[in-house]
């Protein structure tokens, strides 16, 4: 077995790997339930932008510390070397039980849900077998396969994995392009329905919460941060970028803009076709599909679900691609079971620990628990987006003669602006969702005796 990873993906599929992993289901879903919170078309549209903003702060900060450590594991490393072991295998011990394998899970249910727009009943109501508790659905199985030949192809080298997903990249950007370009030219909306740009006003999520503003709209741009969310599985790919000091940073720069782009765009020609009322009720959130069907009638709505599982597919690969990375990192560091640090002698791939990942992916996959866990895991998420940008800071002065190819523009005001919205956002989130906010930090603190039992073996 080999010992290192090789360097084979250029600046191209570093920002598909960014901008693939983001765009999964979420712009397609989201802007509906972010509508029942907040129902001032200003206040929407703003949540979208400051979320890519928050997003391009922290890929300014990430760049850093990418050039600074090109290895493997990205943000699990960036963490150990700012604030110990300890920190570090939290995070990668949630990456694993729940933030990326749950993320394969929820948008792998949600290619097979979709694949009910081109005439496939495969939902999750079209069940295979129930004994006791267990639910088998035929929307879970075909998840558990999507996510078996994903697993697979990243398996057989990272140069197959960056094909499907600059492939499958560059058709869900085109098809949301495509999207925005017919529904404003198409003159079947409405320009009033940006109005009024400034208020206050409530979604029926909201008033029915009995929610104030301010957590309403912390509970509202969770589910945009969500849709942002693995803006970093890049840093999990960075030993196998070349010449990483400099694409690493400009693939999180470049990567970070075109999704706020694509997103925006997108938000804004629903909020033409609907207003901020009907969005609201939108049947099961597929606000993508009512406004297809609006803008193209019957085709627009097939046209959509086929965007959607070309999006959903793309979004898995890329997190599987990633994902496998945190593993070997750990695994190497003795933090993590021995197999995963393994590299591939033929193909060159972490293959052991990209095997593991899809097999607890399948368990949440079949388990039906995603769902209730990415729910649980978003607030966690950003408080360790959070706490690793907070580590540059740390980094500056615990190793300030250390090497730094590159250094983040706007240093210190950009990542202590980044740092400002995430913690606003981070206490009105739990204000808003206490519950899940404290079982995510009860899944980050299952890890501490995970970390015993590792830190003992590897003594």
């Amino acid at each position: 077995m080999a010992e290192t990873l090789q360097r084979r993906l250029g600046v191209f599929s570093a920002t598909t790997l960014i901008v693939g992993s983001m765009i999964g289901s979420g712009i397609f879903i989201a802007p509906s339930i972010m509508a029942g919170y907040v129902a001032t078309p200003g206040v929407y549209l703003g949540l979208w932008l400051v979320g890519g903003i928050l997003t391009l702060l922290g890929a300014l900060a990430y760049g850093e510390l990418c050039a600074m450590m090109p290895r493997a594991g990205g943000q699990y490393v960036f963490l150990r070397e700012a604030f110990g072991p300890l920190v570090g295998f939290l995070y990668g011990w949630t990456v694993f039980l729940v933030i990326q394998s749950g993320f394969n899970a929820a948008v792998a249910i949600a290619f097979s849900k979709f694949l009910g727009g081109v005439g496939l009943h495969v939902g999750e109501n079209d069940i295979i077998m129930q004994l006791g508790f267990f639910t088998l659905s035929r929307a879970q199985v075909v998840a558990v396969g999507v996510i078996v030949v994903l697993t697979w192809v990243n398996c057989r080298g990272v140069e197959a994995g960056a094909f499907v997903q600059n492939l499958f990249t560059v058709l869900k950007v085109g098809a949301i392009a495509l999207l925005v370009i017919i529904g404003f030219a198409s003159g079947k909306g409405s320009f009033a329905n940006f109005h009024p740009l400034v208020g206050a006003e409530l979604g029926p999520a909201a008033t029915a919460a009995g929610l104030g503003f301010l957590a309403a709209v912390g509970v509202s741009m969770s589910k945009a941060l969500f849709a942002y969310d693995a803006w970093n599985t890049v840093t999990f790919a960075a030993e196998e970028i070349r010449e990483p000091q400099r694409n690493l940073p400009r693939a999180l720069v470049l990567g970070s803009i075109v999704t706020t782009l694509a997103y925006t765009g997108a938000c804004a020609v629903y909020l033409y076709v609907l207003p901020m009322t009907t969005m609201a009720r939108v049947v099961e959130n597929r606000v993508a599909a009512d406004v297809a069907g609006v803008l193209l009638g019957g085709f627009g709505i097939t046209a959509v679900s086929i965007a959607i599982l070309i999006s959903t597919f793309g979004c898995v690969n890329g997190l599987i691609l990633g994902g496998g990375r945190v593993l070997f990192a750990m695994a190497r560091d003795g933090l993590f079971f021995t197999a995963a640090g393994k590299v591939h002698e033929r193909h060159k791939t972490p293959a052991n620990a990209l095997v593991m990942q899809g097999i607890w992916s399948s368990v949440l996959a079949l388990s039906g628990s995603y769902s209730a866990l990415l729910t649980y895991v978003t607030f966690a998420s950003l408080a360790f987006n959070a706490l690793t940008v907070a580590g540059l800071f740390v980094l500056r002065r615990k190793q300030p003669n250390a090497e730094r190819p590159y250094k983040t523009w706007g240093y210190p005001v950009t990542p202590l602006l980044y740092l400002a919205g995430a913690t606003f956002f981070i206490i009105y989130i739990f204000i808003g969702d206490k519950r899940d906010a404290l079982i995510g930090l009860g899944l980050v603190a299952l890890g501490l005796p995970a970390y015993a039992l590792f830190r003992r073996r590897a003594a």
